[in-house]
């Protein structure tokens, strides 16, 4: 395993400066957040369909920061959306990059719906060598374990990109997380609450060392991705590099 953060740590800084912020903090690789519309996007999935080239130079001047992963946020429902995925499904090959990370649809998603669309979604990276990581979220499908784990049972090839603050802080807070392991392939932390999705580090009720433990006897060998959003009155980046240098010491 090994540490990297996500761009979307800091919404508020450009490209360039993301990068000079993170390896400023001591960070060697970075994952990238391709957003159609929320901050902390290095560009939007549309803009990979329409520009491919400029797709990729863009997204491979990572200052020879090595790219963990790609988040996909598409705004865009049925073919339009399979189309910008099938386009970033095409980077993350050009870029060698393995792991795409997708939202899990909202609560009240018809369920077969959501199985088709997964179906399609992990035929597309799977023809580019991708990995399709469905993110465990609140108020979202995955917010329910046993939901995520049938989602990786009836869709082959899915995995789950875990935040383990979706099991901290939900209404299945306090639920042994270890049904859902043998399917991650791709780790999202900050600290968390029963009360607070996002707390100072240090404060909350994370056991990284616990979950890092559960995570090598599942065989886990990818990522653990810092993904903190800013805190008012709190200065941001001190935080970020405290929880890097707390999960390598526990490495």
């Amino acid at each position: 395993m090994f540490v990297t953060a996500s761009t979307e740590c800091f919404p508020d800084l450009g490209p360039e400066a993301v990068l000079e912020q993170l390896i400023d903090l001591g960070f060697t690789s970075v994952e990238l957040a391709l957003n159609e519309s929320a901050p902390g996007g290095w560009m939007k999935p549309s803009e990979v369909l329409s520009e491919p080239d400029a797709a990729l130079k863009r997204c491979g001047s990572t200052a020879r920061m090595d790219i963990a992963a790609i988040t996909v946020q598409i705004d865009a429902e049925g073919e339009p959306c399979l189309d910008q995925f099938e386009a970033v499904c095409k980077l993350a090959k050009a870029l060698k990059v393995v792991t795409l990370v997708v939202p899990s649809s909202p609560l009240g998603t018809p369920f077969n719906e959501e199985i088709e669309k997964l179906k399609k979604m992990v035929a597309l990276a799977a023809l580019e060598g991708a990995v399709v990581a469905l993110k465990t979220e609140i108020d979202c499908m995955t917010q329910d374990l046993d939901t995520a784990v049938v989602f990786c049972q009836h869709v082959k090839g899915l995995g789950l990109a875990l935040d383990p603050s979706c099991y901290t802080t939900g209404p299945h807070k306090g639920k042994a997380i270890d049904k859902v392991l043998p399917y991650v392939r791709h780790v999202h932390l900050r600290d968390s609450t029963k009360d607070e999705i996002q707390v100072r580090v240090g404060q909350g009720e994370i056991d990284y060392g616990k979950l890092i433990t559960q995570l090598q006897r599942a065989k886990y060998r990818r990522a653990l991705s810092i993904h903190m959003t800013p805190i008012e009155g709190l200065e941001h980046a001190p935080e970020v590099r405290k929880l890097r240098l707390l999960l390598d010491s526990l490495l």
